[in-house]
């Protein structure tokens, strides 16, 4: 008896060192074909142009291609939750936004942000901004929401998605001035901003993919809501300039399925960090009036679980649990 149990034993030790040497072979060859890298936004906006730009970075570090696949909607949810069903084995990743943390507090998710993922690397915020049209006849914040006061119901604004960033500080600023106004939802700045330039919404609140057309003279930027002013518009105030004592960047991350080998996770990491230095991809950041905002994976997973206590907060004192 005590024979086989020895013969057992190596057999499940041999077992083990064969596994353990493979997953290590595994792992030093990895990539060894594509990458998929989930855009929860559509294609021509800011949050796409950035991650094109940091993928086509990061192609040329990994030796394979990064793939962007935009997977649209839930305010940038549906990218989470096709991530917590992929396998982890480090082909498929997603970028993750404050509202990943978010919508799990308004309604039912099919992921849950505090078991699903494995936190690559925190990458970039973003800059927010309340932006109309040149023709309209708000020169500054002041005079728009005196507006929004005067007619109540009357004033619609975009932004990308219910429960994002913008809506939430759009919210607390009519909280704080008693206004009543109409919020419309879009998949991303792309057809936000689109909607404002045709005359169906009064305003965004959206992220920097309204820069072209502020800088073609077709947007006016009304107020930012950052720490401070972006170098890119700084003629722009900030909203804690204005007195709302309200700030919102929305730092956001790259993420894995849980479950992926730590070798593999810490090749991605190392990769993505690298492609984060590409000459191009700092200038698109620029280009978008947003800088690198480099976390490492302990960080970010601690800026992530503090998210998913203040996000409950806010979703609680605002009121913007979907029925």
């Amino acid at each position: 008896m005590q024979t086989l149990l020895n013969r057992a034993s190596r057999v499940v030790v041999t077992a083990a060192l064969t596994l353990a040497t493979a997953t290590a072979a595994w792992a030093q060859t990895f990539p060894s074909r594509p990458i998929t890298l989930i855009c929860p936004w559509p294609a021509g906006g800011g949050a796409d142009a950035q991650m094109r730009s940091l993928a086509e970075a990061a192609s040329k570090v990994f030796g394979q291609r990064v793939i962007i696949e935009n997977r649209a909607g839930a305010t940038g949810t549906i990218g989470a939750s096709a991530l917590a069903a992929a396998k982890p084995d480090g082909y498929t990743l997603s970028q993750l936004t404050n509202a990943v943390y978010r919508q799990p507090h308004m309604g039912k998710t099919t992921y849950d942000p505090a078991k699903d993922f494995t936190f690559i690397l925190g990458v970039s915020g973003y800059s927010f901004g309340i932006v109309v049209r040149a023709d309209a006849p708000w020169k500054t914040l002041e005079e728009f929401l005196a507006y929004a006061k005067a007619n109540p119901g009357k004033v619609t604004f975009g932004t990308f998605g219910n429960g994002s960033p913008p809506h939430v500080v759009m919210d607390r600023i009519a909280a704080k001035r008693g206004i009543e106004w109409q919020h419309v939802p879009f998949k991303g700045t792309a057809e936000s901003v689109t909607a404002l330039l045709g005359g169906h919404v009064g305003a965004v609140a959206e992220g920097t993919g309204w820069g072209p057309f502020v800088d073609s003279g077709k947007a006016r930027l009304l107020a930012t809501m950052g720490d401070k002013r972006l170098k890119k518009w700084p003629n722009a105030p900030t909203l804690k300039e204005l007195g709302f004592e309200i700030v919102e960047s929305s730092p956001w991350a790259l993420a894995a399925p849980k479950g992926i080998d730590p070798a593999i996770a810490k090749t991605l990491h190392d990769g993505f960090k690298k492609a984060m230095e590409d000459p191009k991809f700092i200038e698109t950041l620029d280009t978008l009036g947003q800088e690198p905002l480099y976390m490492s994976p302990d960080a970010y997973a601690r800026y992530a679980s503090l998210q998913m206590v203040e996000q409950k907060a806010i979703v609680e004192k605002y009121n913007l649990r979907l029925q």
